[in-house]
């Protein structure tokens, strides 16, 4: 993506969702949209398989029964 439709899908998204950004803040987040899709870039080229992911799969622990912060069912 180039700095000209960086700066134009900001625009557009900004008046899309009615925030009202001058274009010193529309510059900004185009610098950082570009850089954040410069980043996505390296990692979808990287040769990674399922395994490779070091993190588990987040499954949080259950309320322990009477814990009245937890669910009441």
């Amino acid at each position: 993506m180039n700095d000209a439709l960086s700066l134009q899908y900001v625009k557009t998204t900004a008046e899309l969702l009615m925030l009202p950004l001058d274009d010193a803040q529309v510059a900004r987040v185009a610098v950082h949209l570009q850089r954040t899709a410069a980043m996505a870039s390296l990692l979808d080229s990287a040769a990674l398989v399922a395994h490779d992911e070091l993190a588990e799969i987040y499954c949080p622990a259950s309320f322990p029964a009477g814990d009245p912060a937890g669910p009441s069912v």
